[in-house]
């Protein structure tokens, strides 16, 4: 992974001094709430429903076993024992008091981490596919390119202070693993007709109250035009951007006003000016870059004969094989997903000793690296396939291998009105709601590849507009009420679910997803996932179904699938 030279580790020193002397002018009465609102946001801390959020960054989702034992001391000491890891792959501390927050900030700065930029109007934590480096599909390491996006954007003077805050995902395989298309930008690394690696452009992506899919404004970018190309998007967009009306501030809303080819007009123009700059990126830069990444020393590990025999041998391991380990592109070795989606435990919340527990498996087993994913889950890469078995067993003791990775339990789910001051309604308990509803693995997996997910308001944190199954909650006059859409998708065929229609209330959330994922098992064709039965149906049988419980006919499918539960 990178490593700050000297310049990085100034830069981030300096920066948790300055802010140290923020907090205490403002705990003195020195600086106004307004006053120190912007400065409080530079360094990621927010202002929730019972105490401060503190966003520590944690670039394309890579952390060292080092940097996760220092987030497990932060949250022992300064928090309530616990963090929360989000879909943009950072971690976030729910409890921090005020006072504290300098010293959190030192104690990161140690270990090359800070909170800088993961808010306010500047370009965020740029975000990249988990299984970057190790998928068997992919094109390009796209983290080489996230970091040197990182470098080139973190302090930039031009784009500290955008119309809106502003995400960045960048995919280099042939699966889109990284939402990149509902991103204010995505890159896809693609090979032209020539076998040169370059990357697809896609612009004004993104989800809340007007989710839109991002739109291609280039077909294929040259590596070496990369930091040029994307200068010229953020002029054109820092420019036009709508600065009068919070909700209209995104690119999202400028590409949309403008047409994207009327935008990608602009950006070639501008970018024709620059592109010859300083910025240029050459071929020994990337290289430089690159050697961060360099793949660990694997050995032999094909070799080892152990793993089949386990896998034969014992059910519950096999079943954990089959749902939370991927295919690694060097033979012998495997992806092993460690799931943050324990009933009874809020979706992407981690406790301080489990994540002891991870880093000392990550030593062990991973070569000392842990990623953050998209889904709010940790992903060990590089195990060896003999390591598999006693891996899942450490793993089992810390309620860290529950096997639903890609079923309905594997939740995406924002904090809600449990934490969050722009919630309308809670996410979490809806969340407890549905586990304690389908609470039996043999039926999570009969449904299949199933992504549900749930946000607390329109902001959209829990990335409802994309979920195979989205869960809205929403206030009508004091009460909590959700909103449920479907067939969105955040991967390569990318759509945005429709509304299945009036929202229903807390208590019948689970039991109306029970009659809609009825109608899914008893029309859905062999081999048909949730989202391909609706694709052929559309949304009518789901409808019907979903608000008709006391139909002559959903009495009957009750009777039917009653043995099923």
């Amino acid at each position: 992974m990178y490593q700050y030279d000297s310049y990085d580790q100034t830069l981030v020193d300096e920066r948790v001094a300055q802010y140290r002397g923020q907090v205490r002018r403002y705990l003195a009465g020195e600086l106004s709430d307004d006053e120190f609102r912007p400065l409080r946001l530079m360094n990621g801390l927010y202002m929730q429903r019972h105490a401060p959020m503190l966003r520590v960054a944690i670039p394309y989702g890579l952390l060292s076993s080092r940097q996760l034992r220092t987030l497990a001391r932060i949250a022992r000491r300064y928090d309530k024992g616990y963090g929360h890891f989000t879909t943009r792959q950072n971690i976030q501390y729910n409890w921090p008091r005020l006072e504290d927050t300098p010293d959190i900030l030192a104690e990161l700065a140690q270990v090359q981490m800070h909170a800088i930029q993961t808010s306010g109007n500047c370009i965020r934590n740029v975000t990249a596919d988990h299984l970057s480096g190790v998928a068997p599909d992919e094109i390009d390491d796209p983290r080489v390119y996230c970091e040197i996006i990182r470098q080139w954007s973190t302090f930039h003077p031009e784009f500290s202070y955008l119309p809106r805050k502003f995400k960045i995902a960048v995919t280099g395989a042939a699966h889109d693993r990284a939402a990149a298309q509902v991103h204010d930008i995505g890159l896809n690394l693609i090979r032209d007709e020539q076998g040169e690696i370059g990357f697809r452009v896609l612009v004004g992506g993104g989800l809340g109250r007007t989710p839109l899919i991002g739109r291609i404004i280039r077909e294929f970018l040259p590596r070496r035009d990369l930091l040029t190309y994307l200068e010229a998007i953020l002029r054109v967009y820092n420019l036009h951007g709508r600065r009068d009306n919070l909700f209209k501030a995104r690119i999202k809303i400028l590409v949309k006003a403008l047409g994207a080819d009327a935008f990608g007009d602009q950006v070639e123009a501008e970018w024709t000016r620059i592109k010859d700059s300083g910025l240029v990126l050459d071929e020994a830069e990337v290289e430089r870059v690159r050697r961060f990444f360099a793949p660990p020393p694997y050995d032999a590990a094909a070799a080892d004969l152990s793993f089949p025999q386990w896998l034969k041998g014992d059910k519950a391991f096999a079943t954990w094989v089959r749902r939370n380990v991927t295919e690694h592109k060097v033979a012998g070795y495997r992806n092993v997903f460690v799931a943050l989606k324990e009933p009874g435990t809020p979706p992407g919340d981690i406790t301080a000793d489990q994540m002891d527990a991870v880093a000392d498996l990550a030593d062990r087993y991973s070569f000392g690296m842990i990623r953050s994913t998209h889904h709010q889950n940790l992903l060990l890469a590089d195990v060896r396939q003999a390591d598999l078995y006693p891996l899942w067993h450490a793993l089992k003791g810390q309620k860290l291998a529950a096997p639903v990775i890609g079923t309905l339990a594997d939740m995406i789910c924002c904090p809600g009105l449990d934490f969050c001051s722009l919630a309308n309604a809670s996410s979490i308990a809806i969340a407890q709601q549905i586990n304690d509803k389908f609470d039996r693995l043999d039926y999570l997996y009969d449904l299949g590849d199933l992504r549900l997910n749930l946000s607390g308001c329109m902001n959209a944190c829990g990335h409802h507009h994309v979920g195979h199954i989205g869960i809205l909650g929403v206030d009508k006059k004091g009460e909590e009420w959700y909103q449920i859409s479907l067939g969105g998708s955040s991967e390569n065929d990318v759509t945005l679910g429709d509304i299945l229609g009036p929202s229903v209330p807390k208590a019948e959330v689970a039991n109306t997803l029970e009659r809609i994922l009825r109608i899914y098992v008893e029309r859905r064709e062999d081999g048909e996932r949730f989202l391909d039965t609706f694709r052929r149906i559309g949304l009518e049988p789901f409808r019907v179904r979903a608000y008709a419980p006391g139909s002559n006919e959903a009495k009957q499918e009750e009777e039917r699938y009653a043995v099923g539960y």
